[in-house]
């Protein structure tokens, strides 16, 4: 355990704390991961949906004129766009590639390393085919080999192999990293999704908070990004995470979504308010 990483207190532990940033904001921005935060884990991710909760929740925020939304996905930008409506902000393959302002940026050196990543895939493809529900997904900048449904016994010949396949086909151009029940291939860049939000808050005014929600060691690069100034809330268990507080479940992540829509846009409307006063007053 690091400095910066301790167990999260549960959320509503922690609400006194976000009530005074909201408090004290310009305005607040809502990033969140997909899988395993707005949708449960499945073992098909294809058949991934968001609970309605949550799919109304984000509804609600998207469309405040207080809030600005982002979804900040693994998933590849038009797989996860098709997944959620409503955020006017969308960052897929691990911040790789940003939709914003109308527009989409790609990191130009994931773009140059594309070819590499699908003759990567290929070869995955053929040397898993022996391994019972592996399935290796191709997303263009990145790569999953996904182990969710392969038998206890088969999953560490089939990390094996990966790496393996990596090691000598990927060299010092692309990375390998993990996640739950995956691993990914991806051009070796110091990039994530903690870069995503760092742009994505970058637009918005000085005293904005700035909250992220997320479950995966691929969302620590994001709540570090967001802490402590803004708020990290990991989804799941208590083990050490650089986000400040935590949930159990995508169901309690429609609960403090809702709780943000209601409380959390009144505290900044009514910081915005008292700022307004000030200021006419001087």
């Amino acid at each position: 355990m690091t400095a910066t990483e301790s167990p999260p207190r549960p959320f509503d532990e922690r609400r006194s704390q976000l009530r005074a940033t909201l408090e004290a904001a310009a305005g607040l921005v809502v990033c969140l991961d997909f899988d395993g935060t707005l949708a449960p884990i499945v073992d098909d991710p294809d058949t991934a949906v968001p609970t309605e909760r949550n799919r109304d929740a984000v509804a609600a925020l998207a469309d405040d004129p207080r809030v600005t939304t982002a979804i900040v996905s693994g998933r590849a930008l038009r797989d996860v766009r098709e997944r959620i409506d409503g955020p006017s902000i969308y960052a897929g393959n691990h911040g790789l590639e940003l939709a914003r302002k109308g527009t989409v940026a790609v990191h130009p050196i994931a773009r140059k390393r594309a070819a590499q990543i699908d003759r990567l895939c290929s070869i995955l493809e053929t040397a898993l085919r022996s391994v019972p529900n592996c399935r290796v997904e191709n997303k263009r900048l990145t790569g999953t080999i996904h182990f969710r449904s392969v038998p206890a016994a088969a999953e560490p010949i089939a990390r094996r192999i990966t790496r393996e396949v990596v090691d000598r086909f990927g060299g010092d151009a692309l990375a390998l990293s993990t996640g739950k029940r995956i691993l990914e291939i991806g051009p070796n860049v110091r990039w994530g999704k903690g870069n995503a939000v760092e742009l994505i808050a970058a637009d918005e005014p000085p005293e904005t908070a700035v909250v992220y929600i997320g479950d995966d060691v691929t969302d620590e690069s994001a709540f570090r990004a967001v802490e402590p100034d803004g708020t990290g809330i990991r989804v799941g268990g208590d083990s050490p995470s650089s986000a400040s507080c935590r949930v159990e479940s995508p169901a309690a992540v429609a609960s403090v979504l809702s709780w943000l829509g209601s409380t959390g846009t009144e505290l900044v409307a009514r910081s915005g308010r008292s700022r307004s006063t000030c200021l006419e007053t001087q």
